[in-house]
């Protein structure tokens, strides 16, 4: 038998690959595989499908009765297996099958959709790591089968002999590798062993591994996967479950999830992050198929949202794309996604009913990604609302204890604002919610779906400023002249001045300004310096009413009672714009250049002033 295109060739003779065979290998290396290494994984896999091909032909035999076994000495590398074999006819099938994947790398998905274009394609990732490849196979179709064996190189030339039978007396396949010089890093027998533990821990037919030191093979998968093993307890399953997500990720997992999709024939763990991660960080996952594995970066079978998980799992029906190196998006990934995903929801709402400590080291670590599922999730905003910390005017607290001593929830716009107002706010005996981490406002909103009794809404400055007690009429007329001067030093900023008592008392002054106001004085500015021009007509038309920052002075605060007595005009602005820039770093907002430059002029002049008085 010859390959199309090609001219007959006497048993034995070289014959040559009709594909430029370093530009295919230099297309594997920088286009499908991410490392050399999966050389061996290929092998492995060439080697398993050719057993679930024997177990077909022969249902009854023992469990035990075909394995796969791995040899490396430092000079080669073998893989055999006691698989359904090859015939001449297959081989030159797997070869037509390099030829016709050679012309462009996504054909190689198509040539995998069989065993024997699986095995071709397997055996040209040796040749990233191998100058020559040997194969000795013998069909277990017939009982009489010869053996066949095929010798390629990386020159291009290859062999193909029709051996007797006694050349390999047992069916199955023996690939032998020669490794170029510049192979070791993959090939070493400590190597070979390494990779085939990490590529084959999970496999479900016997795998072995011989160092040619002599001594005995070592098993490369002594154990089924943990979730497959039958256990005493519950305790003891789950004891051992945790034990194997801590010898697979490197941390003790605050909870172990199992996954079990029957449908796909997925199983698994998902183990829980101990600690906090940031925001929409995604790990990678651990993803095996058949016992083969696929990738340990797949983020794509778990929702952006569960970023507090990391899984292993084992599945039957996913579809690996054509490196084998991760998952092609199909319809069948995409319902593993959401499956998992709920499955993610119901240990979340059994956490959440049946215990309360393991939800609450949880949610210590995790609530900013619950936080965003329960925006767009009913179900686990109805049982975990009331659970989440938010940052009040009571200190950290659940909503559902807020909400228990302040039967009006307000809610600041920005973190800014909430620490503008959170001490005086706490004083005037208001509740109030910092709604400026991600998720918060709008969760906050959302509380009397649950809570039907309580109110919610948004903190203005006229909520806050109808809490602080007036003055009365003789103290208001006898600092009218301050505040008329005070108004008048801080036009430049658009800020109104008010005289107020509210606690604590050690408070001078409160900034009232909230970020809204800020940009629409911004625009009004800029709308202004570009009268005339096209600019100036857009942000014309944006304007608004521009809305007036407030300092609110303090009568209570001693300094207040001082400063408002002033009669020295250049003395009361100085002491107002001192208020003012006090007022606006207590508030914790970013200060504008003008601001900067207003607290160390007051600061200077007042030194001055005291300096004067002193001498």
């Amino acid at each position: 038998m010859t390959l199309p295109g090609t001219a007959p060739n006497p048993p034995g003779a070289d014959r040559t690959f009709q594909v430029d065979l370093r530009g295919l290998v230099d297309l594997l290396s920088h286009h499908l595989y991410s490392s050399p290494r999966v050389y061996l994984r290929e092998l492995m896999q060439n080697a398993v499908d050719a057993l679930t091909a024997r177990r077909t032909l022969e249902p009854a035999a023992p469990a035990d009765a075909f394995g796969v076994r791995l040899y490396a000495d430092g000079s080669v590398v073998r893989v055999e297996d006691d698989g359904v074999g090859l015939t001449e006819a297959d081989v030159h099938s797997f070869l037509a099958t390099i030829g016709r994947s050679s012309k462009r790398a996504d054909r190689l998905a198509e040539q995998r959709g069989d065993f024997i274009g699986q095995f071709g394609i397997g055996l040209l990732s040796c040749f990233l790591v191998a100058d020559e490849i040997h194969v000795l196979s013998r069909s277990a179709r017939t009982p009489d089968a010869p053996a066949v064996e095929w010798r390629g190189r990386g020159d291009g030339s290859y062999t193909v002999r029709t051996l007797p039978a006694s050349a390999r007396p047992r069916p199955g396949t023996t690939v032998t590798l020669t490794p170029r010089a510049d192979a070791g890093e993959w090939t070493r027998p400590a190597q070979v062993h390494a990779l085939a533990r990490h590529f084959g821990s999970l496999l479900r037919h016997p795998v072995t591994f011989d160092d040619g030191t002599g001594g005995p093979g070592t098993s490369v998968n002594p154990e089924p996967a943990p979730w497959a093993r039958t256990y005493p307890t519950p305790g003891a399953r789950s004891r051992a479950l945790a034990a194997y997500g801590e010898e697979v990720f490197g941390f003790k997992p605050l909870d172990t999830i199992e996954l079990d999709l029957p449908a796909v024939g997925l199983k698994g763990i998902a183990c829980v992050l101990p600690e906090t991660v940031p925001a929409g960080r995604r790990h990678g996952h651990r993803v095996h198929v058949k016992g083969m594995l696929l990738s340990e970066q797949a983020e794509e079978i778990l929702p952006e949202w569960a970023f507090f998980v990391r899984c292993v799992v084992d599945a039957e029906s996913l579809r690996p794309t054509a490196s084998r190196e991760s998952l092609y998006e199909d319809d069948t990934l995409a319902a593993v996604r959401d499956a998992l995903a709920e499955r993610l929801r119901a240990w979340i709402a059994r956490a959440a009913a049946s215990d309360p400590d393991l939800l609450g080291r949880f949610l210590q670590a995790h609530h900013l990604a619950v936080k965003s599922l329960a925006v767009h999730d009913d179900e686990i905003l109805r049982m975990l609302l009331p659970w989440l910390p938010f940052e009040t005017t009571d200190g950290h607290t659940t909503l559902d204890e807020f909400a228990r001593t302040h039967r009006t929830v307000l809610v600041t716009s920005s973190v800014e604002e909430f620490r503008q107002v959170a001490a005086i706010a706490s004083a005037a005996g208001l509740g109030v919610v910092n709604g400026g981490y991600t998720y918060d406002r709008e969760l906050v909103h959302r509380l009397p779906e649950i809570r039907p009794e309580a109110t919610v809404a948004d903190l203005d400055p006229d909520t806050l400023t109808a809490h602080l007690d007036p003055v009365d009429r003789e103290t208001e007329l006898a600092a009218a002249a301050y505040l008329a001067q005070a108004r008048d030093a801080l036009a430049v900023f658009d800020c109104d001045v008010a005289l107020r008592t509210f606690q604590p008392a050690s408070a001078p002054a409160l900034l009232v300004d909230s970020r809204e106001a800020r940009h629409e004085r911004t625009r009004s500015q800029l709308a202004r310096e570009q009268e005339g021009g096209l600019w100036g007509d857009i942000l014309g038309a944006l304007r608004q009413e521009a809305p007036r920052a407030q300092l609110i002075l303090n009568q209570l605060n001693p300094l207040v009672r001082t400063a408002v007595a002033i009669d020295e005009p250049e003395l009361a602005r100085t002491s107002a714009e001192a208020l003012y820039g006090q007022a606006a770093m207590l508030s914790r907002r970013p200060l504008r250049p003008a601001e900067s430059s207003l607290i160390n002029r007051s600061f200077l002049d007042l030194l001055a002033h005291a300096l004067r008085k002193d001498s």
